[in-house]
């Protein structure tokens, strides 16, 4: 839907003045709006309503109901926007992205343009980075909203469908992107219309937008049914693993990821089956698990990738440091790495329905976001998502220094550095935060920072609970935080009075990230609203960032680098370098993104039009479901007719035709000597006068109230299975596309082109499976009334 959009928006300096002067229009009325009362700023909804039914659009109402909204937020949580917040209220309002630096307090910006999309009675989705943030904020910020005479609700895992139905009947939700991606998911399950939990995608307004619409772009949404096959190969293939040697039985990928078995790993597991090839096709299922198993124990790092609660694998974003709340790995991988826990094996996944994150937002008709960190991706929101980003100006100068990063040769002489300066900032009484990239990186400086005796605060996914007590304290005197990267979105450090005259937080990075944007944030932390605050990165050239670089690059560099005593990299251009590395890694998850939305195009036209075949099988009544339950049979009996018709010259023809019709009309007495010189429109003809007098015998259904709902679910169960298998297969077709072309084809074109065939196939088949069973359904159905009866 966003990419029909008309950008108002063209990311000039023209823009900046056209919005300063509505802000000065918003700034004339405040005068008027202090004057009035309560109840005069909640009517204004009404007139506000009315207005836009009268015809107007957002935009000719723009000015005064932000005046309104900026009056109630005085009035209720006593904080007046700045002007500033106003200019990026009108940038969100017009469907582009803010960029705002942090501090700049972006959830009070949200409340404006919300509160006036709302007006619409489509509803508004607020998305934020994580469950905490989505509570606080429809906590806080929700009372403005609700002052206004507008209800507000909360989306977050764990609740039923009628909760979640009443979260989203509210003027404005908030939530988290996978909570209402997984919603969009299960409504596209259900047997019922009135099961459904969404209402529409009209307007979502995307806090810290770059990472949900970004980072998290590559990791789609699963919703999985359960299979307990094979939780006794996993954790035999686990066992065989833990005897592979790197290089002799496996090699090793970092730069994608991957590790595959060396011609002696392959023999030793089919050694240990006892089979010849385990590349032969018999032993495809053998080979897929034996290769998860080998992904788990040496690419999945436990405290990097996941980590262990309560006995079950949880899944970590590598991107903020937070537990991915119902996710898991997917295709047995999850499954792989419980057996090499020595866990419990859970129930491995079968895909039923999936989205990325991009396709699920290019469902919205209007969709705005804010950011500190948008302009180092500005072309990449542009291309996939249609949404120009618009710098606003700080409302107070930034004084943070961001000090030159100390770049050491090995990971020791940085961890001895980053202590050192701990021990020399601690002494000042700053408050420091340590940010780092995993859980496992966190745990190692915390103990470097135990032995010198560095009281300290760890925030990550294991201590998310106290995240709010943790940050709460992070900008007192003395304190020393060890954060993942889960502290640098959407969380405040308010210093104490003495902390400013001190020089404020200090940020110590130690690792620079595969993406900028996540440092800009870490540095962010500090500065904020003109606070002083200063920000180094102390890091190493065997941080995992140069995991992705090219090995034998960076190799070259290592041979001709000079260092003095403690390690630290001098020479030649090491600041240069690195920014060359990250600048390289950034581009291959860029060029990884548009390869998965590229491959997900064609996916996601396909699922949109299966989601479309249930919403109208939902939404049927008796008679127009049998109506399509007839049109599929004799669309069955004409494809099978054309088949027989084109294949058989002789008289097998009718005989191989009844045989199949047999299966779709089996009380149908077929009388083969009737049908002469081999003539299979003869055949057809019966089968078609046969199907007419299968009407009359449905209509003796219309008054059973159970009836649609027996036939609705029969009919949406074959779509849902079908569609199930169609998703593996193309998961496999597109683990077979590269990013390089095929003899010279475009692979792009090959795979759109091999799912529209797949796609086809899929259709007959759902229409086919209907025709086949649904006599044998009746039946069923006839036996289950009579032995009702006779019970009775």
């Amino acid at each position: 839907m966003l990419s029909g959009m008309k950008k108002f928006f063209k990311e000039s300096s023209k823009d900046l003045k056209r919005i300063d002067k509505w802000v000065g229009a918003v700034n004339r009325l405040e005068g008027e709006f202090e004057r009035c009362s309560d109840q005069e700023l909640r009517r204004m909804k009404e007139r506000f309503t009315n207005e836009l039914n009268a015809g107007k659009n957002l935009r000719e109402l723009q000015i005064e109901a932000f005046a309104v909204v900026r009056e109630a937020s005085k009035r209720v949580l006593k904080l007046r926007p700045y002007d500033v917040q106003l200019m990026g209220a009108f940038v969100l309002n017009e469907g582009a992205i803010a960029q705002m630096n942090t501090g700049e307090g972006k959830t009070l910006v949200a409340t404006l343009p919300s509160y006036l999309h709302a007006l619409r009675g489509k509803g508004v989705h607020i998305i934020t980075a994580n469950e905490y943030l989505a509570r606080r904020d429809k906590e806080l910020m929700g009372q403005i909203h609700e002052y206004l005479g507008l209800s507000v609700g909360l989306n977050i895992s764990g609740l039923n469908a009628a909760e979640k139905r009443a979260a989203y009947a509210a003027d404005i939700t908030y939530g988290t992107a996978t909570e209402f991606g997984f919603d969009y998911l299960r409504d596209h399950m259900v047997f019922r219309r009135e099961e459904k939990v969404q209402r529409g995608h009209s307007f979502a307004l995307v806090d810290e937008i770059d990472s949900i619409l970004i980072d998290e772009a590559r990791t789609p949404l699963i919703i999985a049914g359960k299979s307990s096959e094979g939780a006794a190969l996993y954790e035999i293939t686990a066992q065989i693993m833990k005897t592979f040697i790197e290089d002799a039985d496996y090699e090793v990928s970092i730069e994608s990821g991957s590790a595959s078995f060396t011609d002696q790993g392959a023999s030793k597991i089919e050694g240990a089956f006892g089979i010849d090839n385990l590349y032969d096709l018999e032993h495809q299922e053998l080979l897929h698990n034996v290769s998860q198993a080998l992904k788990a124990y040496v690419i999945m790092k436990r405290d990097v990738d996941y980590i262990i609660m309560d006995g079950h694998i949880s899944l970590i974003d590598k991107f903020t440091g937070r537990v991915m709340e119902g996710r898991s790995f997917s295709d047995g991988l999850h499954q792989a790495i419980e057996a090499k826990e020595g866990l419990e094996i859970s129930a491995e996944n079968e895909t039923q329905a999936s989205i990325t994150i991009q396709n699920y937002f290019r469902l919205y008709d209007s969709m705005s976001g804010m950011t500190g960190s948008a302009l180092p991706s500005k072309a990449e929101f542009r291309e996939i998502y249609q949404l120009p980003v618009i710098e606003i100006p700080a409302n107070n100068p930034i004084i943070r220094s961001d000090e030159r990063d100390l770049i050491y040769r090995d990971e020791i002489g940085k961890i001895n550095q980053i202590v050192k300066a701990v021990k020399r900032i601690h002494e000042t009484g700053r408050p420091i935060l340590i940010g780092t990239t995993s859980i496992e990186q966190s745990e190692k400086i915390s103990v470097h920072l135990g032995r010198v005796k560095i009281k300290h605060q760890i925030l990550h996914a294991k201590t998310e609970r106290d995240e709010a007590e943790i940050i709460a304290k992070a900008g007192r005197k003395n304190e020393v935080m060890l954060a993942t990267n889960m502290a640098g979105r959407g969380t405040d450090i308010i210093l104490d009075e003495a902390v400013r005259n001190l020089g404020g937080l200090h940020i110590i990075g130690t690792e620079r990230h595969e993406s900028n944007r996540v440092d800009m944030q870490l540095r962010g932390r500090a500065g904020r609203q003109g606070d002083p605050g200063t920000s180094q990165f102390i890091i190493s050239l065997e941080d995992a960032l140069f995991n992705y670089y090219d090995r034998e690059e960076m190799d070259r560099y290592l041979k001709k680098i000079k260092t003095d005593e403690t390690g630290l990299v001098v020479g030649p251009a090491p600041d240069k370098f690195v920014r060359k590395v990250q600048e390289t890694v950034e581009q291959q998850h860029q060029s990884s993104r548009n390869h998965s939305f590229k491959l997900e195009r064609a996916l996601n036209e396909q699922s949109e039009i299966i989601y479309a075949m249930r919403d109208e099988i939902l939404d049927l009544k008796t008679e127009r479901l049998h109506a399509i339950l007839l049109e599929y049979i004799e669309k069955y009996i004409r494809r099978l007719t054309l088949k027989y018709d084109q294949e058989n010259t002789d008289a097998s023809g009718p005989s191989a035709l009844i045989e199949e019709l047999s299966f779709v009309l089996p009380s149908l007495d077929w009388q083969e000597s009737d049908f002469r010189n081999g003539d299979v429109q003869l055949v057809e003809a019966k089968a078609m006068g046969a199907l007419a007098e299968l009407k009359p015998v449905l209509d003796i259904y219309q008054d059973d109230p159970d009836w649609d709902d027996q036939v609705r679910a029969f009919i949406l169960h074959h779509i849902d299975s079908n569609w199930m298998n169609h998703l593996d297969e193309m998961n496999g077709v597109k683990e077979g596309i590269g990013l390089s072309g095929y003899g010279q084809q475009d692979p792009y074109m090959l795979f759109e082109r091999e799912a529209l065939s797949r796609f086809n196939l899929l259709l007959n088949k759902i229409e086919s499976e209907i025709s086949v069973h649904f006599l044998e359904f009746m039946k069923s159905n006839q036996e289950d009334d009579g032995a009702m009866e006779s019970d009775e």
